[in-house]
């Protein structure tokens, strides 16, 4: 069999890791894979993630461009420079047969030596609106896969295929009992789920810190509370103030970040997120019934036209930041906890945008000749 080594990259955020990891995860079980290697920043998430997993790291310092000319941009440039002779030389050491880029800026460099160094690579984009790197290289790419058909008319690539995003095959296999039953939660009492992505969002913290107890003693529903790891001792801090009993409220779990968030998201009803691709694709699989609450200085807005075309489907609900405090977040639940039928719309809603294949698709994609 001619087995074939592969370069997987995209980093930053967990919107560009975890599409490229449930990859990779893939990839390992293939027969005719000989060999794996991650690209990314060593300073990055990527790097903690991928420190458990069967393939080897390879490290490349890089950042985001600068947007203006000023000697920032230069010192930029020179970085590139030589991130991407580094990966020339890895190329040249470790021989890939292929590269799969998920997006983010250390995924540049990597394309941009397999170009030079003719390696075909295929990249995904997981927004509706594209990142940077994938536009100004996807007129280079073997072919490119995205999550969104909305994305296809910014890209220049004559084979744009709509995937879906990659999910961990979790959320297929994991019900909601079981997912409940790992987390210690009331198998039968409605489930909210608060979180703000991998980094956590201040806006969404600060509004659902006034309402949890509201939500726990009044609604009588179950609350997991993604803080986020920096803002995590800032949150419980102001729960000591406004709900100093918190800690004994069977009803709460607060933490600054889960490893496993299929258990998380497949055993909720409703939830409160940012309005990153990754996030939405995931709670699609879980069959949750949304409130998007767009991070407002996404690249290129990309989150609020995700947020817009959930909205559109009838999949979910929308709140601005601007516009989330304590008042309007509560508001936005209670139109869900109080309405069972609007809830269970959009539970079906969500459930049917749901794509577990995307990985498998991607995959085939990938292995084309």
């Amino acid at each position: 069999m001619n087995k074939k080594t592969y370069f997987i990259t995209g980093g930053g955020t967990g919107g560009h890791i975890y599409p490229a990891i449930a990859v990779a995860d893939e990839l390992l079980k293939e027969e005719d894979t000989e060999k794996i290697y991650y690209v990314g920043n060593p300073d990055n998430l990527e790097a903690t993630i991928v420190k458990d997993k069967n393939y080897e790291f390879l490290p490349v310092k890089s950042s985001g461009m600068p947007r203006k000319i000023s000697l920032a941009l230069v010192i930029w440039a020179v970085k590139m420079f030589f991130a991407w002779i580094k990966c020339c030389f890895y190329i040249v050491k470790y021989k890939p047969n292929r590269i799969f880029g998920t997006g983010g800026y250390v995924s540049a460099p990597v394309l941009l030596a397999g170009l030079t160094m003719k390696v075909p690579f295929v990249m995904h984009d997981c927004d509706a609106n594209p990142g940077l790197v994938t536009r100004k290289l996807a007129p280079f790419a073997k072919s490119v896969s995205i999550a969104f058909d909305a994305a296809k008319e910014r890209l220049n690539n004559p084979d744009c295929r709509t995937n879906g995003n990659p999910i961990r095959s979790e959320f297929a296999t994991i019900s909601k009992l079981e997912a409940r039953k790992e987390l210690n939660l009331d198998p039968k009492k409605l489930t909210i789920c608060i979180m703000g992505g991998s980094q956590g969002a201040k806006t969404i913290n600060q509004a659902s810190i006034g309402i949890l107890k509201t939500l726990s003693q009044d609604y009588y529903v179950q609350i997991i509370f993604q803080t986020g790891k920096k803002n995590f001792d800032s949150v419980i801090k102001q729960l000591e103030v406004v709900y100093p009993e918190f800690k004994r409220d069977k009803n709460l779990i607060v933490k600054p970040y889960f490893d496993n968030m299929a258990i998380v998201l497949k055993s909720c009803d409703i939830a409160i997120s940012r309005a990153g691709s990754l996030s939405i694709s995931e709670l699609c699989a879980s069959s949750v019934a949304a409130i998007y609450i767009p991070y407002p200085h996404a690249a290129a807005d990309h989150q609020r036209k995700n947020a817009k075309c959930m909205l559109e489907q009838g999949a979910g609900m929308y709140l601005e930041d601007a516009e989330t405090n304590p008042e309007t977040l509560q508001n936005a639940l209670s139109q869900l906890i109080n309405n069972p039928e609007k809830l269970k719309h959009l539970q079906d809603s969500a459930s049917k945008l749901a794509k577990f294949d995307g990985v498998k698709k991607i995959i085939a994609q990938l292995k084309e000749e």
